[in-house]
């Protein structure tokens, strides 16, 4: 018996071998993704030596700009539905947030910095210094709503409104239905040789794991997230915000909350369950709860009409 375990290891071990060179995909250096993924009215700047990709739309005059944070491996083409339906009345700014998309990993000034909540909160801070912002509504999905609620609760004056969806936060008893790569990431060994490696069937298997009906997974949205995190340094970024990430650190500052506040959730949200979006209204006074029940993690990408016409009604409330 032993024996045939080890001759079953070998032949895997030797499959694993042989399939390397199938899998293994070098990072891309950013300029070769522009093109693509970076057209008008995409613009970068220059915070500090780090570079950061973003957008700027709608009316100047706008008294209170909309700021859009994406999660986690995502990026802010994750919120074009959202930016096209709102930019012909509300001023939209969007961004990649380091270690993702096209900004990258911390750089310059900002280089060694854990990819924690607090750190990105930090960052956007500054973003919005450079941008000439003093005053926003925030909308964040998961980890960008993680950072969001952080900012909302670290400097309040900054934050108008606040829109949660499916946002990251609280302990989970389990981890629920946590896409492939992101364990794997967490792996000593493994995570280290991800950084050379991205087969896009795990590309798929992460964008499945997080739709309320997989069908909604197409071949450009593939694309997309496969390209962008070859973006040189996402890998090796996201293996270590996945070592440094600490589930439930610095929840309780959500009760520093006092902006009005929206709660937007996939009912079908495996990942960070439905039950969540009632804690977060449990600890925000007065906060709204929506539950979209046939949507799962990234809502606003799933059903970007559905969903963005409760935001629509948030910003144009009294």
């Amino acid at each position: 018996m032993a024996a045939l375990v080890l001759r079953l290891l070998g032949v895997l071990l030797l499959l694993s071998a042989l399939a390397l060179p199938l899998v293994r995909a070098p990072d891309r250096a950013v300029d070769t993704l522009v093109a693509r993924w970076a057209p008008p009215p995409s613009q970068f700047l220059d915070l500090g030596g780090q570079l950061v990709h973003y957008r700027d739309e709608g009316p100047r005059g706008d008294a209170l700009p909309l700021l859009l944070l994406h999660g986690t491996s995502s990026s802010l083409h994750t919120w074009e539905g959202w930016t096209k339906a709102l930019r012909g009345t509300h001023r939209v700014v969007s961004l990649d947030l380091p270690a993702f998309g096209l900004t990258g990993p911390f750089d310059g000034t900002y280089a060694g910095r854990p990819y924690t909540g607090e750190q990105y909160a930090r960052f956007v801070l500054d973003v919005l210094d450079r941008l000439q912002l003093p005053r926003v509504a925030i909308a964040g999905n998961s980890l960008g709503g993680e950072v969001a609620w952080r900012i909302a609760a670290m400097a309040p004056e900054r934050v108008g409104r606040l829109i949660l969806v499916d946002a990251s936060g609280y302990r989970r008893e389990a981890l629920g239905d946590v896409p492939l790569g992101w364990r794997i990431a967490r792996l000593p060994v493994l995570g280290r040789l991800s950084e050379h490696l991205l087969p896009r069937p795990l590309i798929v298997q992460g964008l499945v794991a997080v739709m309320g009906d997989p069908t909604h997974v197409t071949e450009a949205m593939v694309d997309r997230y496969f390209e962008l995190t070859l973006r040189e340094g996402n890998r090796a970024a996201l293996v270590e915000r996945a070592r440094q990430w600490q589930p439930g650190e610095g929840v309780d500052q959500v009760r520093g909350v006092t902006a009005p506040t929206l709660v937007l959730w996939g009912g079908r949200d495996r990942l960070i369950t439905p039950d969540h979006a009632q804690r977060f209204a449990a600890d925000i006074p007065g906060a709204q709860v929506q539950v979209f029940d046939d949507l799962g993690h990234i809502p606003q990408e799933e059903d970007p009409a559905r969903t963005v016409a409760a935001v629509q009604a948030f910003l144009a409330a009294k």
